[in-house]
């Protein structure tokens, strides 16, 4: 079996462990009940992981990955439809008048 994901939120493996059996990816779960133990043992050694068979590791692999992925964002400057004032692409309204980007 291989690791294909871990985080420090066991509870952030179980979307992933859905999305992958829902795949026919038979995955499980480790480490999850290990968080009473951080101090004794290292906070990394404590992180839950999801592991999944070695022939299946690519294809799990792959929509981990997509599923984990940060959304590209648009950083266009775009002009307010309203008042014409220009606003940088992570706002979704205009600062001078409040209206929303279309």
């Amino acid at each position: 079996m291989k690791r294909v994901y871990s985080n420090p939120d066991a509870a952030m493996l179980y979307p992933i462990k859905h999305m992958l059996e829902s795949n026919k990816i038979d995955c499980i779960i480790k480490n999850d009940k290990l968080a009473g133990v951080v101090g004794e043992v290292p906070p990394i050694e404590c992180w839950a992981e999801l592991w999944v068979f070695d022939e299946q590791f690519p294809e799990a692999k792959k929509l981990v990955d997509v599923a984990i992925a940060e959304p590209e964002s648009d950083n266009t400057h775009w002009i307010c439809p309203k008042c014409g004032e220009e606003s940088e692409g992570q706002f979704t309204e205009c600062w001078k008048c409040g209206t929303s980007r279309i």
